[in-house]
């Protein structure tokens, strides 16, 4: 983490059990994230009502770069058996820990596709009057694309055999190209 762990307590004595706890949880929540950038921990112990519990809130603030910021909260409610600090502790830290996972996975599936990583292909048929026509993949496949799919207008430049990049889909009729970028034109050095 770039800023150092911060916890207060409200009402609430400082042990080294409880460090020890927080230090534990926190080395995981990096292991799961390793670029957070902070964790934030207040552990409060509410005012004494006379025939209620006392309970604990805990409350976790973490910050994940670019400015996303998490938040866990735990605290016994009236009716509910009271639970000891440390119980509440690992409740809270549980619940940052599955929102940290779901917002890693995100942040990875996130990264955006670089043209490198795009299949490459040919055009094998070409229907100018229909407005669409097949590509032949590299490894055999035939796919579908439409005019609309062809990238900067450039579909009356496609030829049998000009090579191209293309991201591909699922469709009502099978694989689709959503998107064909010219790589090179038999002939020319496009």
């Amino acid at each position: 983490m770039q800023v150092p762990l911060e916890v207060s307590y409200r009402n609430v004595e400082k042990t080294g059990d409880i460090e020890s706890l927080l230090r534990r949880r926190v080395s995981k929540l990096e292991q799961i994230c390793d670029y957070m950038i902070s964790c934030r921990v207040a552990i409060e112990q509410l005012h004494r009502r006379q025939q209620t519990a006392n309970p604990y809130r805990v409350r976790i603030d973490v910050t994940v770069p670019p400015g996303h910021k998490l938040i866990a909260r735990r605290i016994s409610i009236e009716g509910e058996r009271e639970e000891p600090l440390a119980a509440n502790l690992r409740r809270a830290f549980d619940a940052m820990e599955r929102q940290l996972r779901e917002l890693v996975e995100k942040q990875r599936a996130d990264v955006k596709k670089h043209p490198e990583t795009e299949v490459m292909a040919l055009v094998e048929q070409i229907f100018p009057e229909k407005d669409y026509g097949f590509l032949r993949t590299l490894d055999g496949r035939q796919v579908y694309f439409h005019r609309n799919s062809v990238l900067h207008g450039e579909f009356e430049r496609l030829k049998t055999g000009t090579g191209v990049r293309f991201s591909e889909e699922l469709g009502e009729k099978g694989v689709q190209a959503t998107t064909v970028e010219i790589e090179d034109k038999p002939g020319s050095n496009v």
